[in-house]
């Protein structure tokens, strides 16, 4: 019987995993419809996201006090989400849309060597060679030039930062109830890009909102934001970093769809696409088979 348990659950927060992961596909046709810069549309997010949270606990009477050595910890990982989000924004300024997902990409392979180093476990070949793959998925699907040097850097530095943050994630939410991990969390990403925004002179006429825009702005700081990354984070109490990193590369997959269906645009749609969205897909849902090959031929 213990045994048919642990793959439902499993199996369970693959499901909330993926459906969390189609979520965040939608925040680029958000992003798209939103008329503001990325920053400050950053900052709107993740205060839109905290406050949605702290009502949540105010109207369920949900007590959400943590230490002070708990808060500082989810306050500093807010930090590197805010990070993760500018760095990313930023790269796409300096680069392209393609260029800054094909290195945010990357989160696999920094996971998978991030992970083993900080966790101290040994490096999984299985688990570069599924990095490797998907970078490789991600390029077929966005031809791009290579002369978006700092645009690249700030990428990667968006990957490492959500690396980073994830598998820190997968020890708060072992102490720590998802939401409250959450509320924090994005509170120090709001902190971060209020700095940010004091330290470039940005709170200025960019930040004023059109009436299309509040609609749009409080569906992605809701949905997009506060549920899916309470989901995001709950999940990571049966999978592992790595499998949530894995799994969310099929977001840009989803996000081209969905900016297919909404805008029309079959230029997308090409064969690259198909080609990387299958190599990737096949990368996702290959992976724990053969993970479970090389366990059982280890373990005979």
């Amino acid at each position: 019987m213990t045994v048919n348990k642990i793959p439902a659950g499993v199996n369970k927060n693959l499901l909330i995993l993926h459906f969390t992961v189609f979520i965040w596909g939608f925040t680029g046709i958000l992003g798209a419809l939103i008329s503001i810069a990325a920053v400050p549309l950053v900052w709107y997010r993740v205060l839109i996201a905290a406050a949605s949270l702290f009502l949540y606990f105010k109207f369920n009477k949900t007590a959400f006090k943590v230490s002070r050595k708990t808060f500082i910890k989810l306050f500093l990982t807010g930090a590197l989400v805010g990070s993760h989000w500018i760095f990313f924004f930023a790269s796409i300024k300096l680069a392209t849309v393609p260029v800054s997902l094909v290195c945010l990409s990357s989160i696999t392979l920094f996971t998978a060597l991030l992970e083993p180093l900080i966790n101290k476990k040994s490096i999984s070949k299985l688990e570069i060679i599924a990095g490797l793959l998907i970078i490789t998925g991600i390029t077929l699907i966005f031809k791009f030039e290579t002369q978006y040097t700092k645009g690249i850097i700030l990428g990667l530095l968006s990957a490492v930062c959500a690396s980073l943050f994830s598998i820190i994630n997968s020890k708060h939410v072992q102490k720590n109830e998802a939401p409250v991990i959450a509320f924090y969390e994005l509170t120090g990403a709001f902190l971060l890009a209020t700095i940010f925004l004091l330290c470039t002179h940005g709170f200025n006429k960019s930040m004023l909102l059109k009436p299309s825009d509040l609609g749009y702005l409080l569906l992605l700081g809701t949905i997009c934001t506060s549920l899916a990354y309470v989901a995001g984070v709950s999940v990571m109490r049966e999978l592992s970093a790595f499998r949530v990193a894995l799994i969310t590369n099929l977001e840009p997959v989803y996000g081209i769809l969905m900016s297919f269906l909404f805008f029309g645009d079959m230029q997308k749609l090409s064969a690259g696409f198909w080609v990387g969205a299958v190599l990737i897909l096949s990368t996702i849902f290959l992976f724990p088979v053969a993970q479970s090959r090389i366990r059982k031929r280890s373990n005979v």
